[in-house]
């Protein structure tokens, strides 16, 4: 939690750069962009109905998901937020798939 909190005290998304925001749990894989200035969440994704492939894999497909949806609403740039979660293993997965789907952050 202190963690999180720490990240959240930084990062802040708006309309134009909203903030990417990744959460982890044991199964699944979620992520969302949101407008901190309206309280907003633009666009979201998740791996819940996915049943194929590794977690990782799984993680992979929500980067790319959550980079289609974005440019389907004019969103080229976000912020990163991962969470309080170590930029390893799922985080990083999706974190290079949505770059590879052409968000820049």
């Amino acid at each position: 939690m202190r963690r999180h909190n720490r990240i959240r005290a930084k990062v802040s998304g708006t309309a134009a750069i909203p903030r990417l925001a990744i959460f982890r749990s044991a199964r699944y894989v979620t992520a969302q962009l949101i407008d901190d200035t309206k309280g907003l969440t633009l666009v979201a994704a998740t791996d819940v109905k996915v049943t194929k492939g590794s977690k990782v894999e799984r993680a992979k497909t929500v980067g790319l998901t959550i980079a289609k949806l974005a440019k389907e609403k004019k969103i080229d740039k976000v912020v990163f937020d991962r969470g309080g979660f170590l930029y390893a293993g799922r985080v990083k997965a999706l974190a290079d798939a949505a770059r590879e789907g052409g968000l820049v952050f």
